[in-house]
C-alpha cells in the first residue's frame, strides 16, 4: 500500500503538480526554507509552478519515516537539480547542476498531508551554482 508521504514524493519526481495536491489538505500549511510559511493549496500550486519554470529536480535516495499512529512523518534525500531560470535574489541562472541533500518534516490528518518543512542548507547550494 502507497502512504500518502509515498505518492507526494512520487508525484513530484514525475512533476506532477495535480498528484501533490492531491496528498495535501485544503488548508496545508508550507513552510518554505529560508521563507515563510504559506496557507493553502493555491499558494502551495503558485510556488510549485515557480519552481517547476525556475527549476528541475529529482529527488533520489529517499528514505521515508512515518509515525505509527500515521500523524507525522519525515524524509530524507538527494535533490539532483539543474538551475534553469534566474530566481530573484539568487545567482544568475545558466543551466547550472547542483546535488544537495535535504529533508522534510509532515503532519498529516485523515490522510492528507496538513503540513510540509522542507529543509535544505542554501549556502551549499550557493556555492555549487556560482
Amino acid at each position: 500500500m502507497t502512504t500518502t508521504i509515498e505518492a507526494y514524493f512520487d508525484a513530484f519526481n514525475r512533476g506532477d503538480i495535480e498528484g501533490m495536491l492531491a496528498c495535501l489538505s485544503d488548508d496545508v500549511a508550507h513552510h518554505v526554507n529560508e521563507g515563510g510559511v504559506r496557507h493553502g493549496k493555491e499558494k502551495f500550486r503558485a510556488f510549485c509552478e515557480h519552481m517547476s519554470r525556475t527549476y528541475r529536480e529529482e529527488l533520489t535516495d529517499l528514505v521515508i519515516f512515518e509515525g505509527e499512529d500515521g500523524t507525522r512523518g519525515a524524509a530524507e534525500f538527494v535533490v539532483n537539480g539543474t538551475y534553469l531560470e534566474t530566481d530573484e535574489g539568487l545567482p544568475e541562472a545558466r543551466g547550472q547542476t547542483y546535488r544537495l541533500p535535504a529533508g522534510s518534516f509532515f503532519s498529516l490528518e485523515d490522510g492528507k498531508i496538513t503540513r510540509v518543512v522542507t529543509y535544505y542548507n542554501l549556502a551549499d547550494w550557493m556555492r555549487q551554482v556560482q
